[in-house]
């Protein structure tokens, strides 16, 4: 444990103009606050706190953050309170703090959410001031490094799969390399203790076999670098286990075969130098083809900025080569702890050009947070952002864009601005139109084509890549949802009024706001339409006098054509979120159709002599009326379903689909269901206009001379 002179020499090694008095206040304080308290290890609780600020120094942070360090437990684990931190150290270091403070207060229902909740709040610290998460990174890092002294499997698991999906990515994200490594070799060594294990031993027998070889190449590669001119430093590393594991999956390779084992780092004093370096490279040893990136040109979004090689160096041996300026490399170090604003203590760091992309996610990470509908869902969002490799796109103007691997033309419009993500109806990229589920690679210029009347499809979701897209898909989806629910609850509820012969105005139903403890007339509503609510209830709420109806009955066949006041009106093939129609019963204008309230979900639509409509015979409340209001003007097709019986012989699938085409119908699915000797039996999906159309298709092709039967299934 670091004594306290010990603490405060390190902080005046970096930094004489460092508060002496401060840290040392601090480190009284926070002795005397833990007292006698015990750690799982039997050591004195103080010594985690001390640990954390002896991380920090390792970055060169300023005082308020090491002194941080030392007081980030007394809220949670002492009597301190913030009045008192604020009194005794300042507002500064007070805030700080609170925002590092485990808030384990909150009483969710399961530890996901706690975990989610817990991430979601102390990113809204962390929004205030970038400082909170350093703290929180180098806590966590000096918990990981103790874990084993835990007796419980489950909880260290647990602390090592946090680590795993949550503060090695978000260290990463920041640039803190060096801390992301060894969060993610201490979590894989609690996650997979045998593959970790099986890897260094496998990596000990390499080491032996390739001898002091590191040295020889690094010394080699610095002697033809200082020969062509260059002022350089060459450092060579190995591996921690887990980078190599995660490769070695990732490419399904042995060790044997990963190219970076052992790297190499090529410091320079000028960024032109980089380039000469890489010259001076390539001209004494082959480079290996697709194994070149400038990240220099376009940097990471963390602000990493590096030229990455792969060579055929010295000894015949590959080297992964990483060549930079010395400010590259401790940004490449300590990410944005590097920066000088920790340095010097100034504020506005968002401002700073060389961290403006570091920014620029954390910005978006606090704009899902807004608006995330639940803890859980803003983690799976934050998790899509900070798992990804990079692919950088531009915009027709050369607006740089850089995506996650496996992005979409989708998660790009989303990245330039929500409006457009939202309005999207197609794109082109690189000049020809391509449909939104491709994935884009480096350099693709990408144009969005834009609709107001477009919002987003909740088939998007499947494919998109970026937290950003996928929240704002399912907070637009969100909001379209309770416009169409509180939409088709004003028809139920005006239909259950209009029976029951009374008025069902704004002013009137909002007398059954508060007994239905709703909020707003809309909530109310969008109640009755997604079935949480029936218009019996809102009913008897503003009429107490007025009788349930019962013995209502299911509604009887009929021929399409009624007018049915109150009905709820479908008006297309996607009838919308809150009407939906029932799977595999392909109802058709000019046939009845009955709407069946599902909790929860809006109406669902059967035509009349569904089969599968028995199930609700007992339960009259849920079915409501409908009717189709298609635009003759406007034609549309909707999906039917036929079952035909063929004769096997030459040219009769031919002849059937000929037919089709000649009534003005198109197969969308065929499936061969079953085949003999003499007949098979085809599974047709068309798209027709409405039942006559249907008909007339039937009736044709039980005239083909080929046709032996054709039916049109029902569930």
């Amino acid at each position: 444990m670091l004594r306290q002179y010990e603490l405060v020499d390190r902080v005046l090694g970096y930094d004489p103009k460092a508060d002496e008095a401060l840290i040392n206040r601090a480190y009284v304080y926070a002795m005397k606050q833990h007292g006698s308290q015990k750690r799982a290890s039997g050591d004195p609780y103080f010594s985690h706190p001390i640990e954390v600020a002896g991380i920090l120094t390792d970055l060169k942070l300023d005082t308020a953050t090491i002194v941080t360090a030392l007081l980030h437990d007394t809220i949670e684990d002492t009597g301190s309170t913030m009045d008192e931190l604020t009194k005794l150290f300042g507002p500064q270091v007070a805030g700080l703090v609170d925002g590092v403070t485990k808030l384990t207060r909150i009483e969710l229902t399961s530890e996901r959410s706690k975990q989610a909740e817990n991430f979601r709040k102390f990113l809204l610290a962390m929004s205030n001031d970038i400082r909170v998460l350093l703290v929180k990174l180098a806590d966590r890092l000096h918990n990981m490094r103790t874990l084993h002294f835990i007796s419980s499997a489950e909880k260290r698991q647990r602390i090592a799969l946090e680590t795993m999906e949550i503060y090695a990515p978000l260290a990463g994200r920041m640039g803190i390399q060096e801390i992301r490594e060894e969060l993610e070799d201490l979590a894989f060594k609690e996650l997979n203790p045998e593959a970790r294990e099986a890897l260094i031993k496998r990596l000990n027998e390499f080491r032996e076999a390739s001898g002091d070889s590191v040295k020889k190449i690094a010394k080699e590669i610095q002697t033809k670098l200082e020969e062509g001119g260059l002022a350089c430093e060459v450092i060579g590393r190995e591996k921690r286990p887990y980078s190599m594991w995660r490769k070695m999956e990732r490419r399904a390779i042995s060790l044997e075969q990963l190219s970076d084992i052992f790297g190499f780092r090529v410091i320079v004093n000028e960024v032109p130098d980089c380039y000469s370096a890489v010259g001076i490279l390539h001209t004494n040893w082959p480079m290996v083809p697709t194994r070149f990136k400038d990240y220099i040109s376009t940097p990471k979004a963390n602000g990493y900025r590096s030229i990455h090689t792969t060579i055929i160096g010295p000894q015949k041996k590959r080297a992964e080569v990483q060549i930079r300026t010395r400010k590259m490399h401790e940004v490449a170090e300590y990410g944005i702890a590097a920066h000088w604003i920790y340095k010097e203590g100034g504020a506005g760091a968002d401002t700073s050009g060389e961290f403006a992309a570091t920014f620029h996610w954390l910005r978006q990470l606090i704009e899902m947070l807004e608006h995330g509908a639940s803890p859980e869902e803003f983690l799976e969002h934050t998790k899509l952002q900070m798992y990804s490799d990079q692919v950088f796109c531009f915009t027709p103007n050369g607006l740089l864009i850089t995506l996650p691997r496996g992005a979409t033309p989708i998660d790009f419009a989303y990245a330039v601005h929500t409006d457009i993500g939202d309005t999207c109806v197609g794109c082109k990229i690189n000049g020809r139109h391509m449909p939104l589920r491709t994935r884009l690679e480096n350099g693709d210029e990408v144009e969005i084509i834009r609709s107001q009347a477009q919002r987003p499809s909740p088939a998007w979701e499947a494919f998109v890549a970026t937290g950003k897209a996928r929240s704002a898909i399912r907070r637009s989806i969100r909001a379209t949802k309770q416009a169409e629910f509180s939409r088709l609850g004003r028809q139920i509820v005006k239909s259950a009024f209009e029976a029951a012969g009374k008025e069902a105005s704004d002013t009137i139903l909002e007398r059954a706001l508060g007994p239905l403890r709703k909020p707003d007339l809309d909530e109310l509503l969008a109640a009755v339409g997604d079935g949480t609510l029936s218009a019996q209830q809102v009913l008897l709420t503003v009429y107490p006098a007025e009788q349930p109806k019962n013995g209502r009955k299911r509604p009887i066949k009929g021929n399409g054509k009624d007018e049915r006041d109150g009905a709820v009106r479908v008006t297309g093939r996607a009838a919308g979120l809150a009407v939906r129609f029932a799977p595999d019963m392909f109802p058709l204008p000019g046939e009845r159709i009955v709407g069946i309230m599902m909790p929860g979900e809006g109406i669902t639509i059967y035509p009349i002599d569904a089969p599968a409509l028995e199930e609700f015979d007992g339960d009259t409340t849920r079915w409501i009326d409908a009717t189709w209001d298609i635009d003759p003007e406007h034609p549309q097709t909707f999906p039917a379903r036929l079952r035909v019986t063929a004769k096997n012989e030459v040219g009769s699938l031919g002849h059937i689909a000929t037919l089709i085409a000649d009534y003005g119908s198109n197969i969308s699915n065929l499936s061969l269901a079953q085949r003999d000797m003499d007949f098979y039996d085809i599974q047709l999906d068309l798209e027709v206009r409405d039942l006559k159309h249907l008909t007339r298709i039937m009736s044709a092709l039980n005239g083909l001379s080929c046709v032996n039967t054709v039916i049109r299934p029902r569930r």
